[in-house]
């Protein structure tokens, strides 16, 4: 496993968690328009998470994998971070990116999502397992987030995510948005997978799989008629992945 630094989750820690939470979320409020990259940030940090071997996952290495193509973009996300997490040096970076991802989440109309800090952060570069290619087939984003411990209904319900923000040329081969309001997080990223493709939104193949394979188009089904399901979904599946291999420490304990 990655060598990590160890974590204190003391009084002083959580003082530090809950006055990054504030600064963050006010922050975030006044540029709603970061919320899908900061959101972006918190999954790539997770998902080179390997449940197999118990490696990589959210600890704060992708500050140093920049140069991974799947990447591409992110530093714009990491220097935003940084306008607050240098205010507050106790806290890990492998935190701090899974609260931005939480607050992303909050500040567009999303479900509040339990966060409990306490990871470590990694002191190496994490190889991985490949992100989800936008081009790919069912078999390709089982592969992809099976081997992070996900089952059908988390690859749909987290899909969801696209409800915010763009695709960008220089990083999926894409461009536009996948709704119509990109800076607002709702269920209309499931309701667009049942229309046709309309001129000016982008829907990747791995978007169009989801409403072509029937065990995945059950959930695009009951996701775009049941927002509350969907919200439910999606704050119990966003949880797990910002806790892959994360276990997290009793009060005082070393992470």
């Amino acid at each position: 496993m990655a060598a990590t630094t160890k974590s204190v989750v003391d009084v002083d820690y959580l003082k530090q968690i809950e006055g990054a939470r504030k600064d963050l979320h006010d922050l975030l409020q006044k540029n709603k328009k970061f919320s899908p990259i900061l959101l972006r940030l918190a999954f790539h940090d997770a998902g080179t998470y390997d449940a197999k071997t118990k490696t990589g996952g959210p600890n704060g290495s992708i500050r140093r994998e920049l140069s991974n193509p799947s990447n591409n973009g992110l530093k714009v996300a990491i220097d935003f971070c940084e306008q607050v997490k240098s205010k507050y040096p106790k806290v890990t970076y492998a935190d701090f990116y899974q609260l931005a991802g939480v607050l992303a989440i909050e500040v567009t109309g999303g479900p509040k999502i339990p966060f409990t800090p306490g990871r470590p952060d990694s002191r190496d570069q994490q190889d991985g397992g490949a992100l989800p290619n936008p081009n790919g087939d069912a078999k390709h984003l089982r592969d992809v987030f099976n081997r992070m411990g996900f089952k059908d209904r988390d690859i749909v319900v987290l899909s969801g995510a696209h409800t915010l923000g763009r695709a960008n040329r220089d990083r999926s081969g894409f461009d536009g948005p996948f709704t119509e309001e990109p800076f607002k997080f709702d269920n209309s990223y499931f309701v667009n997978l049942r229309k046709a493709d309309k001129p000016g939104l982008v829907k990747f193949p791995t978007d169009k799989v989801l409403v072509e394979d029937p065990a995945f188009n059950k959930y695009v089904q009951l996701y775009a008629k049941d927002e509350k399901a969907f919200f439910a979904h999606y704050a119990e599946s966003h949880k797990k992945m910002s806790e892959l291999g994360f276990h997290p420490p009793s009060p005082g304990a070393k992470a």
